[in-house]
């Protein structure tokens, strides 16, 4: 009809991710949904079910090919049939069909198809479609021991040519967005961090004098949990102490406690994500433990848990990995442990220096949530996310001032 104007389409093209991932779903889609955008999501699905967060298959809902949830259109496909041929590749076809007017895309594969599908629209219908990579990490990482070199240059040929055809890199970190810029310096990047919308609740800790209560959120490494059961023993003699593992093991997977400890440590398991803060209420002290020796994705990390707890005002302790350190002593929302791969017991004094001095404790819970309410919630980077969008309205980019 003359005088309505069509609603602009985003598809978003997942090649691993479950369509419920907070990022993408809670945060991003939302967000695009709230402004006005019409947005789908291409999502695979295992051996014919779609998955949770923890890997654990949907066996009683979303069993439909395509349907609407929550206003967002999911869009699904089966990733046994993935194939390195575009033409025949179901996550090509269906995000073709789709037409966009944006392709957003959450892993290297996914971009190198969101690449593929915006060259066929440009050439078979004169269609600009614009492609954004949402690159979380970095691949290849330079640093992994995991992976081999053959594959890593395989990977980052892929990635250079991917980047001939990209509109936008959003990231996750400084330093990832350097990194990119080290690449191309004319490349459009901006940092989306991975920050939950504002709790409307906040209560300081650092002002009862019960149980103290550590927490580590999220997929949770077998070196991890080994600390954790000595952080645990060590602490728990000589205080009423408890460690809350929300998340830890995925599907199929399990951990095991010391039948000693097992009244110390409390398995939360995945928490939908909307609860998360009333799991965190009684948390004290936030633990981040990424090892970044053999890996840059670590060393420049700054991952949902971690906004997740400031959120709640829960000052963190974490390793020396080069964002979060500069973060934490900028705010002054918690203590880092000046190693790259601390061991329990260097993790002990610090989780029992800030147990032992309450009113500093109390500061850096105030710390964070300030710097959460000021800057980094989730509003704050809706704003520069819906930014980025905005700005292919002109026929330049936009400065995204904060």
């Amino acid at each position: 009809m003359e005088g309505l104007k069509l609603k602009q389409k985003v598809c978003m093209l997942l090649c691993y991710l479950p369509f419920l991932d907070a990022r993408i779903f809670e945060c991003e889609a939302k967000s695009l949904l709230k402004h006005g955008y019409e947005v789908t999501i291409i999502a695979p699905r295992k051996n014919g079910y779609l998955f949770d967060i923890d890997g654990k298959p949907f066996t009683d809902r979303f069993r439909r090919k395509t349907f609407h949830y929550q206003g967002i259109k999911i869009v699904t496909y089966d990733s046994e049939k993935r194939t390195e041929n575009p033409l025949l590749d179901p996550l090509y076809q269906l995000g073709l069909k789709e037409n966009a007017d944006f392709y957003q895309a959450h892993e290297l594969n996914s971009f190198f198809y969101g690449k593929e599908i915006k060259v066929v629209l440009r050439k078979q219908k004169g269609k600009n479609a614009k492609l954004i990579y949402d690159s979380r990490q970095l691949i290849p990482d330079s640093f992994s021991l995991n992976i081999n070199e053959e594959t890593k240059q395989k990977w980052r040929r892929m990635l250079l040519e991917n980047l001939k055809e990209v509109d936008y890199i959003l990231t996750v970190s400084d330093s990832i967005k350097s990194w990119y810029l080290s690449i191309d310096p004319l490349l459009s990047v901006e940092v989306i961090h991975n920050s939950p919308p504002l709790t409307p609740s906040f209560k300081a800790k650092g002002e009862h004098t019960d149980r103290f209560v550590t927490a580590h959120e999220g997929n949770l490494s077998k070196a991890t949990t080994q600390k954790i059961v000595s952080i645990t023993d060590s602490i728990s003699r000589v205080t009423d102490f408890q460690f809350k593992i929300i998340g830890g093991p995925r599907y199929g997977e399990s951990i095991s406690i010391p039948k000693h400890l097992q009244t110390k440590v409390n398995l939360s398991g995945w928490v939908p994500y909307h609860s998360l803060p009333a799991t965190l209420s009684d948390v004290d002290i936030g633990l981040i433990d990424l090892d970044p020796s053999h890996s840059l994705n670590n060393a420049f990390s700054m991952p949902s848990k971690f906004f997740s707890f400031l959120n709640n005002g829960i000052p963190v302790v974490v390793n020396k990995c080069s964002d979060m350190d500069k973060f934490v002593n900028t705010h002054q929302c918690g203590i880092v442990i000046n190693q790259l791969n601390p061991a329990p017991a260097d993790y002990v004094k610090g989780i029992m220096h800030l147990y032992k001095n309450k009113q500093q404790l109390k500061q850096m819970s105030i710390n964070a949530r300030k710097a959460m309410v000021d800057v980094y919630s989730w509003i704050h980077m809706e704003n520069r996310y819906i930014k980025v969008y905005k700005s292919f309205l002109t026929n330049r980019t936009q400065y995204l001032l904060r």
